[in-house]
């Protein structure tokens, strides 16, 4: 019997069966903004709430568009700040539209 390398304590084990996967599409879309923008602890709860309220594809647009004009600084603020923006421009548009 050959042994997994890769797992060479039980503990390692015991962590990989912990893991589960989101329940829901907008929950991994946030974990994958957490990861990719590097938010902070004290943001991460504002991220699942952002991607429950808005659709998939505003999200990743204001997701892409933070990860090409912010090269630099924190670029978690620029996301909500996108975010935001998108939300009075849509509310403009439907009450001059």
């Amino acid at each position: 019997m050959q042994i997994d390398k890769g797992l060479e304590k039980i503990g390692d084990l015991l962590k990989f069966k912990k893991q589960k996967p989101p329940a829901y599409a907008w929950q991994d879309l946030a974990l994958r903004v957490i990861k990719e923008l590097g938010i902070p602890d004290f943001k991460k709860s504002a991220v699942f709430k952002v991607c429950k309220q808005n659709s998939y594809s505003k999200i990743l647009l204001a997701l892409n568009d933070t990860k090409e004009l912010c090269k630099q600084g924190e670029s978690w603020r620029y996301f909500f700040k996108v975010i935001e923006g998108n939300d009075k421009l849509v509310k403009q548009l439907k009450i001059h539209g």
